[in-house]
């Protein structure tokens, strides 16, 4: 078998998140959403999505019935694979930095 590199992107992104009591009510919302899957292990949750992963605060807040903010987002997660940016009022994690370019700056040069 030969290895080498792909040129391409996954289209995925993702987040590891502590197998907690609030850890798995944020895996479960998560989990119900069109795209996403879960990989649970004894100690951590993956949630792994396409595209793009939005972690709605309000909605947590609600599933969870106790605030939930980005405070609490990285106190149960922990690695990650994408832009990750954090907002107000939600967690947003791109598989591809074009998506996320007006929120980290990120310009593409012109190809010619």
């Amino acid at each position: 078998m030969e290895f080498g590199s792909q040129v391409g992107s996954s289209n995925k992104c993702g987040v590891t998140l502590m197998n907690t009591p609030i850890g798995r009510v944020v895996a479960d919302v998560m989990g119900a959403k069109d795209g996403v899957g879960l990989v649970e292990y004894p100690s951590m949750i993956r949630v792994d999505g396409t595209r793009l992963l939005e972690f709605d605060y309000a909605e947590l807040t609600d599933a969870l019935g106790q605030d939930f903010d980005g405070s609490i987002f990285e106190e149960i997660s922990s690695t990650h694979y994408g832009r990750m940016v954090h907002l107000d009022e939600r967690t947003l994690l791109f598989a591809n930095p074009e998506d996320a370019a007006e929120y980290i700056g990120f310009d593409l040069p012109a190809q010619s």
